[in-house]
């Protein structure tokens, strides 16, 4: 009977687990043995999903290792992970026992070295590049003497002390001071908000706009300095309508904020020398140039005046221009009583030629001559015409009281009116024409009317023609 049953299995005994139990047991002893790790590793494949994210596989020549960074850490990182770059992760294992798989939960990662960051800064430099953001056109001058400075930095270092001291001494200015953290994972964002800020104050406001920006701070290495090479830094930079110094670090260390400036400045003093001039320079500068001027102006005078005298040297002297005039004056003036003295001949012998004219014998016969001439004419005379003249005024004292009572004149005085069109009498309504144009004479003066429409029982009027004065008969006579 023995051999007919099997013998029990190794282990028959062992507890039963449910694959969650098991899962849930792996899960605490990974998370107990492993709560804080450091990995070294290079990044493969990232994924970045909308949720904000980051799923990547960290890996080696021989090993593959899931990580996950969560929305919260990733907004914090200094530096975004790359496919190919070496890291170093920081974070705690775990376990996702949906898919049956360990995991690294990452609360901090960096490059590994500064190769990597210098690889990553090269990938940054040449996409800003591409774009233009470096291209020399893009670069402004600052003003030669600016009213306002403003600088980005931390007002608790030596960089300020160092600028405000540098510019008291070369050219005292106003400056405001836009605190910024110049190191650490808050200072990309706060350089590019204080860069923007700057440059939305409005000109002249309660706040003044700085002509010149000015990014300082200290020297540090590159970990120190890398938030001024972020991508934000960069294009707040080149995006500045003011003209921005960029003074990160020392002589040697350089950040993408120096290449998006308008101008370098190898260290904080130098970017307020850079700033403004000295003051002290400028004075001699403009007392060297009115000494300048004065002596310029002073030659300019003595050449005028003895270019004045050289050419007065060549004109004639006024005694020889008035001589020959003077020499004429008087010569005219010794003919002048000689010819008045031979005028007044000329003219008294026209005098005496006339004189002779009118002698008294020749008077007393002109006399005599019209004396006989109105005797002859006077001896012509009828004395009968005499006797008949107040007859014959009147007799036209008569013909005009005829003529008078001829007239028309006397029947306007009396309230009759004369009707004339285009300068003919008018006597009668047929000669009349609707609209014609009429001249009324009264006996006090003169009207103008206009004819009116046709009466529907009258007959319409022919135009009259002008009738012809007719010329006097010779047959009639004068009525005198």
């Amino acid at each position: 009977m023995s051999d007919l049953i099997d013998d029990a299995p190794e282990g028959a005994n062992a507890p039963e687990f449910t694959v969650s139990e098991l899962s849930g047991a792996v899960k605490r002893v990974i998370e107990g043995g492993f709560g804080h790790v450091r990995v070294r590793a290079e990044v493969g494949r990232v994924s970045r999903p909308r949720s904000g994210h980051l799923y990547l596989d960290l890996k080696d020549d021989r090993a593959v290792l899931n990580a996950i960074i969560w929305k919260g850490v990733a907004g914090r990182l200094r530096v975004s992970p790359e496919e190919g770059m070496e890291v170093v992760a920081t974070g705690r294992m775990t376990t996702y026992p949906g898919q049956s798989r360990y995991q690294l939960i990452v609360d901090h990662i960096a490059p590994a070295g500064v190769g990597a960051l210098m690889a990553q800064l090269e990938k940054l430099k040449a996409k800003l590049a591409a774009e233009g953001l470096f291209a020399p056109e893009r670069k402004q001058a600052p003003p030669f003497l600016p009213e306002v400075i403003g600088v980005v930095t931390s007002p608790s270092g030596a960089v300020i002390r160092d600028i405000l001291h540098r510019l008291g001494d070369r050219f005292p200015r106003q400056v405001l001071v836009w605190p910024a953290a110049v190191q650490g994972e808050k200072c990309a964002a706060e350089v590019s908000a204080a860069i923007r800020g700057f440059n939305a104050l409005t000109p002249g406001g309660a706040v003044p706009r700085p002509d010149v920006l000015i990014v300082a701070r200290g020297g540090g290495s590159v970990e120190d300095l890398w938030g001024f090479n972020e991508e934000s830094v960069v294009r707040a930079a080149a995006e500045s309508d003011i003209p921005l110094i960029s003074a990160v670090g020392h002589e040697t260390d350089t950040t993408l904020i120096d290449l998006a400036s308008d101008w370098r400045a190898p260290t904080p003093t130098a970017a307020a020398e850079m700033a403004v001039p000295v003051r002290s320079e400028l004075l001699a500068t403009l007392a060297a140039l009115e000494e300048r001027r004065a002596g310029s102006m002073a030659r300019g005078l003595t050449e005028r005046r003895q270019r004045v005298r050289d050419l007065s040297r060549a004109l004639p002297k006024p005694e020889q221009i008035l001589a020959e005039r003077r020499q004429r004056l008087d010569a005219v003036g010794e003919r002048l009583p000689l010819a008045l003295k031979a005028l007044a001949t000329q003219k008294r012998v026209v005098l005496e030629r006339a004189g002779g004219r009118l002698s008294p014998g020749l008077l007393r016969r002109r006399t005599e001559v019209m004396t006989a001439k109105l005797s002859g004419l006077s001896s012509r005379l009828d004395p009968r015409r005499l006797i008949d003249l107040p007859k014959r005024r009147d007799r036209l004292a008569g013909l005009a009281r005829v003529l008078d009572g001829l007239s028309y004149k006397g029947a306007l005085a009396r309230g009759f009116a004369v009707v004339r069109s285009e300068g003919a009498v008018i006597s009668r309504s047929a000669e009349l024409e609707a609209g014609a144009a009429l001249e009324i004479e009264f006996a006090d003066g003169r009207a103008t009317a206009r004819a009116g429409g046709d009466s529907p029982d009258m007959p319409r009027p022919k135009r009259r023609k002008k009738p012809v004065r007719p010329t006097q008969d010779d047959d009639q006579g004068s009525l005198f």
